[in-house]
């Protein structure tokens, strides 16, 4: 990637192949200059900012396509620089002669993210919101799209940025304080400091608490569907998707290995992953199978307890959830109740269980919303400040850390050279994830995974 290049680049920013509309982009000093030697209609160096124009492309007087060209002058840009955008029809043959037109006459190939990498070099976005970009195009539902558009809008950047400076004017007093290690003044309060450090810690504490939210939205929700043979986890699964995704069979130990899946309900998408029936086994595939049905549980946000009704006792159920993990939430799940009489419903009532017919369907909409429910009054709202993005929260937690240790200093009564150090680690990493402070690696390491053309 040419990170730090002030060449123009180009790229095609939408999807390769056959389409309606292909947009081809040029960011760079000499973006209206080159643009202008291929394009026939109106002077581009003299139209204003934000505007379009009909015309040809053409290499010579040969026409390549009839094109739309939009303006976008200096810091008025996405990138803050000099940009066009060239719209043609959507053949991959036209988007290739335009692109190597453009590069004959002093254009280069962009690199991955490399549109978004100047956006942030020339101060458009911090490295929080230009992270947020990727985020926002890999959006699969509403609620990661909301979570993106608001880092991407500076919600999380802005509450970084505010911890960042209360704790700047007291590390500037620290600062002071070394300056002056002679006269033996003490510019910075320490109980005003232990105030702060603790406010600031309960801040630090919320963000990162909220990473498990952030990343299972942005991930999906992961669900297991367990249970022994034959309960019906996989016709559950197969009702919810409503297709035929896993194969139902009366033999038992059908479902030898995990089946995953995605469902989006209400907005959030929710992986549900079918697992082997839980049962002692001399079958070495299937006991394979039922360990990582033990394993999914483990991994699950919550996970779906289902049994057969009529083919278990309330002590059987009761035997079972005991040997399964009680510290992530679940959903006990009563399969099979269109062939049960209503003194057995009674029966099972004392489990707070959700009665169903997995191959009749029913409740099964009921179900759903009861899943939806269940999780989103376990995580935060999102309109609070959501960390998405596993740097982050490294960072955060770094700087956590950075902290506690000021606060434990601060009630040891050291120095301040040593309260300063630890100040100074935590502003280096809440500066990491803003962008204040990065290195070649980094910027290296988030921009390459962007696709070309943003």
């Amino acid at each position: 990637m040419s990170q730090y290049s002030t060449s123009t680049i180009c790229a095609l920013a939408t999807a390769p192949g056959i389409g309606a509309i292909a947009i081809i982009r040029l960011s760079g000093e000499d973006a209206i200059t080159i643009c202008n030697k291929v394009f026939k209609g109106k002077d581009l160096s003299k139209v204003e900012s934000h505007t379009a124009h009909f015309g040809t492309i053409r290499d010579g007087e040969k026409i390549i396509d009839e094109v739309l060209v939009t303006v976008f002058k200096g810091r008025k840009s996405f990138t803050g620089e000099n940009s066009v955008e060239i719209s043609t029809h959507g053949s991959p043959y036209i988007q290739q002669q335009v692109l190597q037109l453009l590069l004959k006459n002093g254009a280069e190939s962009a690199g991955p993210g490399e549109f978004t990498l100047r956006a942030f070099l020339n101060g458009k976005l911090d490295l929080s919101q230009a992270e947020a970009v990727a985020d926002v195009i890999a959006a699969n539902s509403e609620t990661s799209h909301e979570l993106a558009m608001s880092q991407m809008r500076g919600g999380f950047s802005n509450e970084i940025q505010k911890l960042r400076e209360e704790l700047i004017h007291f590390a500037s007093l620290i600062e002071l304080e070394l300056d002056f290690g002679e006269e033996d003044v003490e510019f910075a309060d320490r109980d005003d400091l232990k105030k702060l450090v603790t406010k600031l810690n309960t801040a630090l504490i919320s963000l990162i608490s909220s990473f498990d939210y952030g990343n299972v939205i942005k991930t999906g929700v992961p669900v297991a569907i367990v249970g022994k043979p034959n309960a019906g986890k996989s016709t559950l699964l197969n009702s919810l998707l409503k297709e035929d995704r896993a194969i139902v069979s009366a033999i038992a130990g059908t479902t030898r290995d995990t089946i995953e899946e995605i469902l989006n309900i209400n907005g959030v998408q929710f992986r549900f992953i079918d697992t082997a029936g839980l049962r002692e086994t001399t079958d070495e595939i299937e006991k394979i199978g039922v360990d990582k049905a033990f394993e999914q549980i483990e991994k699950s946000a919550i996970y779906l307890y289902l049994f057969d009704i009529n083919a278990l006792s309330l002590k059987e159920v009761e035997a079972d959830l005991s040997q399964l993990n009680t510290e992530i939430p679940r959903l006990i799940i009563a399969n099979k109740t269109d062939l049960v009489d209503a003194t057995k419903l009674v029966e099972f009532d004392k489990l707070n269980c959700y009665f169903i017919s997995a191959k009749e369907n029913n409740s099964i909409e009921t179900l759903k919303d009861v899943l939806f429910k269940a999780v989103n009054e376990r995580l935060v709202k999102t309109n609070d400040v959501v960390v998405t993005n596993a740097r982050h929260h490294e960072a955060l937690s770094k700087a956590n850390e950075s902290l506690n240790t000021v606060l434990e200093g601060l009630e040891n009564n050291i120095t301040g050279d040593f309260l300063a150090m630890d100040i100074r680690q935590a502003l280096h990493q809440l500066g990491m994830i803003t962008g204040d402070i990065t290195t070649d690696d980094l910027l290296e390491n988030i921009f390459s995974k962007f696709c070309i053309g943003k």
